[in-house]
């Protein structure tokens, strides 16, 4: 049975998208050390990255947007992501193992929510660490355009860090409006 294992990356912090990745792996060419991405090494993660790329029989990657996740609520958002991983595939799943405890509505295919997934299911782990490091990349991109907040290192977290470079310098158009500590700084909580 082809299962996709899917996961996110990204719900927690105030700045840019949610993103999520579906996995198929191939069973005749395993890949070792998968795990949940956050129990991982950032080297780590990078070289399962592209070994992940290498070897599954299909995998995709999706997002929600800074604005999609306004609009609809980080819950919602992160299902959308999920569910346009899965979508995105070139290689239709048989069943489909999400991490959490909800699945994305309107996929075609049989799911199952799995709280704690990405330590249990090679597939979830997977696609934790694409998820993961997609975004830890996007934050690296977005540090470069905004030094002064420190998106390398907190990766959109809120730290303090980053709430004293909101403090200092402001609110970018990638920060996320309905969150609280982004509300404050806009005067709007």
């Amino acid at each position: 049975m082809l299962i996709a294992g899917v996961d996110e990356a990204g719900r927690g912090p105030l700045v840019g998208s949610v993103v999520a990745a579906a996995v198929i792996l191939d069973p005749n060419n395993p890949i070792e050390g998968l795990n949940d991405s956050k129990k991982l090494t950032e080297k780590k993660r990078e070289k399962l990255f592209k070994e992940i790329q290498e070897k599954a029989l299909a995998w995709s990657i999706a997002e929600a947007s800074h604005i999609e996740i306004d609009d609809i609520n980080i819950l919602q958002a992160s299902l959308l992501a999920m569910r346009r991983a899965v979508e995105g595939l070139n290689i239709p799943p048989e069943h489909v193992l999400v991490d959490g405890n909800k699945v994305p509505q309107g996929l075609v295919v049989s799911c199952d929510a799995i709280v704690g997934g990405d330590a249990l299911h090679a597939e979830i782990s997977a696609a934790s660490i694409l998820a993961k490091v997609t975004r830890d990349h996007q934050m690296h991109e977005l540090d470069q355009e905004y030094p002064q907040y420190g998106f390398a290192k907190h990766k959109g977290y809120p730290t303090k860090a980053h709430f004293e470079a909101i403090a200092a310098h402001g609110v970018i158009d990638l920060h996320r409006r309905s969150y609280a500590p982004v509300k404050r700084a806009l005067g709007i909580a």
